[in-house]
């Protein structure tokens, strides 16, 4: 009985190993985020002369951010876009109000005017991969995006004018289109840091 109870309790200790398809079960890492750390890094660090891996220019955050002016007569308008920014960007939008009161627009300070959504960490690599290697492409004659959207500081914004352009919308289901605005925040020093970052990560700059 006494070894008996002695492999029982050896067994016990034994750590249980995790199921196959527990083991398979870890997010991998984004596609566009592993070519950073592999290609777009190295590439950088020798482009500007970077000898600390940690001084080179990243991806901080991702705003996206949608519009609706209509929402000062009408609050309801307000949630078909919240609904499809959340399905645009995977995560669930902030309502965005007025900072303060313009009488010739009508707004009051505190009333919704549209939605906006932060991506962070792998959502904000995921995003960016399909936006711009499926999304611009299905832009109507689309010939690139202008290199002098960004803001002096490092960051760049983008102005799209629908959202049928993203795959996750059914055309069927759209009352209305809304346009948004995407800015890509990043670590750069210089415009010209972040652009070269921006292109090598994929973005179709027009030449």
């Amino acid at each position: 009985m006494a070894k008996e109870r002695k492999e029982k309790k050896g067994a016990a200790q034994e750590p249980e190993r995790p199921p196959e398809a527990a083991r398979h079960s870890a997010k991998e890492t984004p596609r566009l985020k592993a070519r950073f750390q592999k290609e777009v890094a190295p590439a950088l660090m020798k482009e500007f002369e970077v000898k600390n891996p940690m001084a080179v220019p990243h991806l901080h955050k991702i705003v996206v951010n949608m519009g609706v002016g209509e929402a000062t007569q009408n609050a309801k308008v307000l949630d078909p876009a919240v609904n499809e920014l959340g399905q645009i960007t995977g995560q669930k939008p902030v309502v965005t109000r007025a900072k303060k009161s313009i009488a010739a627009f009508k707004v009051r300070e505190g009333q919704p005017i549209g939605a906006m959504v932060t991506l962070r960490g792998d959502r904000m690599y995921e995003f960016l991969d399909r936006l711009v290697n499926v999304v611009l492409p299905r832009v109507r004659d689309f010939r690139g995006v202008s290199t002098k959207s960004f803001d002096g500081r490092g960051n760049y914004t983008l102005g799209l004018h629908d959202q049928l352009i993203f795959p996750e919308i059914d055309y069927a289901k759209v009352d209305k289109l809304k346009g948004m605005n995407v800015t890509i925040v990043t670590t750069a020093g210089s415009d010209d840091e972040a652009r070269a970052l921006l292109r090598h990560l994929g973005m179709p700059f027009r030449a």
